[in-house]
């Protein structure tokens, strides 16, 4: 049987899913993801969950082409009510907004019991993401951003702990991780960010009443990526 073929960003995610794990894949966009993880690894067992049936049904027909009915369930649900009773250990979620995948963690909080490590792939404002995980004993022990047809990608790898993280907002901001390694995509989204950020503060200067609050917001932002970028300049002006 070929192997199915993973876009860059999920087979980095994919990547992380430790070996045997039992995981349950939230939005699984035709079952990729799970078919490629139980394919190399013949331990693994899957849950592939899908919000509408035509989505379902074209997870469940891929499924069966690469003949892995007996350890991929593909299940309709909304978010994490497609894990039933089963002690799921990790729980995948990728190429969503970071405020829906929070959303979907929250209101399935109780399906998380069990569960030991989150693997999540947000498209974007994946802070609210970190300041979540921080709040519910899960720490980042991974990240990684790569770039990919013209977009770039987050990814974190969050653990199950018995203490909070403790993060600081400019680390939910940037990533703990991620700002201490600033590798070329991280400052190619940064610089990106930091023109972005500007343009959306001289808006509001221009406005008839300030947001002094939402400016006050933007302002510490900009600081914030100055400051990154500034060190990252500094540096390597020293070679």
């Amino acid at each position: 049987m070929e192997a199915v073929k993973l876009s860059h960003r999920l087979k980095t995610a994919a990547n992380y899913i430790q070996s045997g794990a039992f995981f349950a894949d939230i939005g699984s966009d035709h079952a990729y993801l799970p078919i490629y993880v139980c394919q190399i690894d013949q331990t693994a067992r899957a849950i592939a969950g899908e919000l509408n049936e035509g989505p379902k049904q074209a997870a469940q027909s891929h499924v069966s082409g690469y003949q892995l009915t007996d350890r991929i369930d593909v299940r309709k649900g909304d978010g994490l009510s497609v894990i039933r009773e089963e002690a799921i250990d990790t729980v995948v979620i990728c190429g969503m907004g970071g405020g829906l995948i929070r959303s979907i963690l929250e209101n399935g909080e109780g399906k998380l019991s069990s569960v030991k490590r989150l693997v999540l792939q947000p498209n974007m404002d994946s802070h609210y993401l970190r300041a979540w995980l921080d709040d519910q004993y899960f720490h980042i022990t991974a990240e990684e951003i790569l770039e990919e047809d013209g977009h770039i990608y987050e990814v974190i790898i969050a653990d199950k702990k018995t203490t909070h993280q403790q993060m600081t907002d400019k680390q939910c901001y940037f990533g703990p991780l991620l700002m201490q390694e600033k590798n070329s995509a991280f400052l190619a989204k940064w610089r990106r960010e930091q023109e972005n950020i500007s343009r959306i503060i001289e808006g509001l200067k221009k406005g008839k009443q300030i947001d002094q609050t939402k400016m006050d917001q933007f302002n510490q932002a900009l600081q914030w990526t100055k400051e990154v970028l500034t060190n990252e300049d500094n540096s390597s002006n020293d070679y």
